[in-house]
């Protein structure tokens, strides 16, 4: 497994195309610099990441751990470009990220994230094969976007599910809809924020299965937020934010 170090600013390694973090062949995709945001209300502040460093390779599975609260779903908020830091620096493929203006973030979402949450988020109404495709939708013809969804619904083994609806499906299924969903446009990386959550153990171990198919057959990059620390450890590497810090573990 590889062990990038997670303090300090990145070097040369973060440029794209340049050696990767651990000195192999895999480039660095994402890049964390000293990393804050904090909130503030009623005349109060709250600091929740407190200068976060990481580096995150391309095809690499990486999950963060640590306690209620400590900041991982904002971590993810904050690499996925829905949430700007208070300081520090995001670089994607050695770009300052948040140089972009929003209208360039959005396109940036759309184009090289892919989001699954602890909530399936999926439309009660629509199919299996309709929840995958409103990433497509407004940009490929409608043929086009149904075959691409086909294929994620197929990647993530539902093919016998496409016609049906959420309501008619278990909360693994669901869960792997959401998958599909994220995958169908093939972004750069998926950022899961507790995507076993809502699941039991043995339905949980599945989807965390499935990743790790994907990572492996496809070259997908994961950051995968989850209080599942015997599925975490199964990832390339483990970070643990304690009091809004980044510390890698192997």
């Amino acid at each position: 497994m590889s062990d990038p170090a997670a303090g300090g600013s990145a070097g040369p390694t973060g440029v794209a195309g340049g050696p990767s973090a651990d000195g192999g062949s895999r480039p660095v995709l994402v890049v964390a610099e000293g990393v804050e945001k904090e909130y503030r209300t009623a005349g109060e502040v709250l600091r929740v990441l407190r200068g976060v460093s990481l580096t995150i390779l391309t095809g690499e599975l990486v999950a963060v751990v640590g306690a209620s609260g400590v900041g991982k779903s904002t971590l993810l908020h904050v690499l996925g470009a829905l949430d700007r830091p208070t300081a520090g620096r995001v670089r994607f493929r050695g770009e300052d990220l948040f140089a972009r203006t929003d209208a360039e973030l959005t396109r940036f979402r759309r184009e090289e994230i892919g989001f699954v949450f602890q909530l399936y988020n999926l439309l009660a109404d629509f199919s299996a094969l309709e929840n995958a495709m409103p990433a497509l939708i407004q940009r490929r013809p409608a043929a086009e976007a149904r075959r691409l969804a086909e294929d994620a619904i197929r990647e993530v083994g539902l093919t016998e599910r496409m016609t049906h609806r959420p309501g008619e499906l278990s909360g693994g299924e669901q869960q792997r809809v959401a998958l599909a969903r994220a995958l169908v446009a093939r972004p750069a990386v998926i950022l899961a924020d507790e995507p076993t959550g809502n699941l039991d153990p043995k339905t949980s171990e599945g989807v965390f299965e499935l990743f790790g198919r994907l990572q492996a057959e496809r070259g997908a990059t994961f950051v995968i937020a989850t209080h599942h620390l015997d599925l975490a450890r199964r990832a390339d590497r483990v970070v643990r934010l304690v009091e809004g810090r980044a510390v890698v573990e192997a």
